[in-house]
């Protein structure tokens, strides 16, 4: 099969009759390298106070840094449906961790397999189902284990000797090694780290042992004003850990205050420690394409599922659609296409992953594909008509849930709206135990830390209003429905 997209080969063919030699680009290969649950704000090159990551800096040093990239529905196997369908939960069914991904849906890995890339997936799947649309797969069976783990091909199941994340770089090397070298690849490499419980590798297991981790500012946040449900939210670092989330005993003698602050010490330094290994990984597979002469024509993408809270408000986990939940690290290269040391501050969401990836392809996306691409974005020539504004919507499946109720809103430029409605997926009236409705309104202008709710405040009623008529919009455009 030809290498070249029907794109290039009509192009040569013109260039051609035109008597003009004809040597286009042939199409990019893909790496998309993606974390679990790690934070933009674990990585320095997003100025992270409290740890170093030299390898995924080197991705942002040669191409661009999204700083505004979020996610759909902040938990892993809905944002995994969706970077993969291009579609938003409630078009793709995959509304929760217990959901299924349909293998008869159409996924970026199946098209790009049709333009002739020859495709891998390798590490977390997360999506109960086989991978479909792979020439090649590897994968962890549910979560995975850190150390020793177990993984999954076609021919079986195998328990192999190590630490996850390194085995995942080798296997992702390996196939790299034994690809298909006449066809343009992609792979997606998915890590395991920084997951819960957070176990790191032997080398990394005194890594910062003597230091003192920056806690931040809102460590001790009291949810004074927030929404009742928010408070009750089972995220609390120390209250809400079990001992295998510290490695120790709790002390007897601490509680409130005192409890978090000395859970976050052991809590941050090894899920810092498990950060270590992923960015040690991407740097070799950095290496790789560098020595195999493959830099040059290979896009190469560092992300996460979702974003994590680092005891910002006083939390550890994900699902809200607070910033730190919200936000996705992507960093991606392309050398001559991309310009070095770009920031882009556009509104992209996981839903646009598929159809960029497609586009730099030169293959159109699929209709049903609800997300755009960002192609033209970080090459610096945003469209005018790129969204101002997004749609988030968290499914609560049941009350176990860390106690996140179920909740929806929109994230401008400037501000955020949320909706706490806290009735579980398909249990009408349903609620959480003593969970009311309510809204909750941010400027995040002037609180990015989103510390004070606005909703109730009369000055701020006209935005209210405005949201409001946004976000059924964007409910309408997506085909979504509120929750009456």
């Amino acid at each position: 099969m030809s290498q070249y997209t029907r794109r290039q080969l009509l192009s040569m063919i013109g260039m051609a009759g035109a008597g003009v030699a004809a040597t286009p680009q042939p199409p990019p290969n893909i790496i998309y390298m993606m974390a679990d649950d790690h934070a933009a704000h674990a990585i320095s090159a997003y100025g992270s106070k409290i740890n170093k990551t030299p390898n995924l800096d080197r991705i942002a040093k040669d191409g661009v840094r999204l700083t505004n990239c979020f996610c759909t529905n902040s938990i892993c196997t809905p944002s995994r449906a969706a970077v993969l369908t291009g579609q938003y939960s409630h078009k793709n069914g995959v509304y929760t961790l217990n959901d299924v991904l349909d293998p008869k849906k159409n996924t970026v890995a199946k098209e790009l397999q049709k333009a002739g890339y020859t495709t891998a997936m390798i590490g977390k799947w997360h999506l109960v189902t086989e991978p479909q649309g792979f020439d090649y797969w590897n994968i962890l069976p549910g979560q995975g284990v850190y150390h020793d783990p177990v993984f999954i091909t076609k021919d079986g199941r195998k328990k192999y000797t190590g630490y996850c994340t390194d085995l995942i770089a080798d296997f992702s090397l390996d196939w790299l090694k034994q690809r298909d070298k006449n066809k343009p690849f992609f792979l997606m490499c998915h890590h395991k780290a920084p997951h819960r419980p957070w176990q790191p590798a032997a080398k990394y297991k005194d890594l910062f042992k003597d230091d003192t981790i920056p806690e931040p500012d809102n460590l001790f946040d009291h949810y004074e004003g927030k929404v009742k449900s928010v408070a009750d939210t089972k995220l609390k670092v120390g209250e809400d850990m079990q001992e295998s989330d510290v490695k120790q005993p709790f002390p007897k003698d601490l509680k409130g205050d005192a409890l978090r602050k000395w859970a976050y010490q052991p809590y941050i330094k090894d899920y810092l420690r498990c950060v270590q290994s992923v960015d040690d990984n991407v740097g070799r597979v950095l290496d790789f394409l560098d020595s195999e002469g493959l830099s040059k024509n290979t896009i190469v993408i560092y992300t996460s599922d979702q974003g994590f809270f680092l005891g910002d408000h006083g939390w550890f986990d994900k699902r809200m659609m607070y910033e730190e939940s919200l936000r996705m690290p992507f960093l991606m290269k392309y050398p001559g296409v991309i310009k070095p040391g770009t920031v882009n501050k556009d509104i992209t969401l996981n839903v646009d992953f598929a159809p960029t990836f497609l586009d730099f392809a030169g293959k159109p996306a699929p209709a049903d594909m609800q997300g755009h691409s960002f192609k033209a974005n970080v090459q610096g020539k945003t469209p005018k008509t790129w969204r101002k504004s997004m749609y988030y919507r968290y499914w609560m499946h049941n009350s176990n849930d860390h106690h996140v109720p179920g909740h929806y809103g929109l994230r401008t430029e400037r501000w955020k709206l949320i909706y706490y409605y806290g009735k579980p997926l398909g249990m009408k009236g349903a609620a959480l135990p003593d969970t009311e409705p309510g809204w909750e309104l941010f400027d995040l202008k002037a609180d990015i830390r989103e510390m004070k709710n606005l909703y109730n405040d009369p000055k701020y009623a006209s935005v209210v209003k405005q949201l409001k008529a946004e976000l059924a919009m964007r409910q309408k455009e997506t085909g979504d429905e509120p929750v009456s």
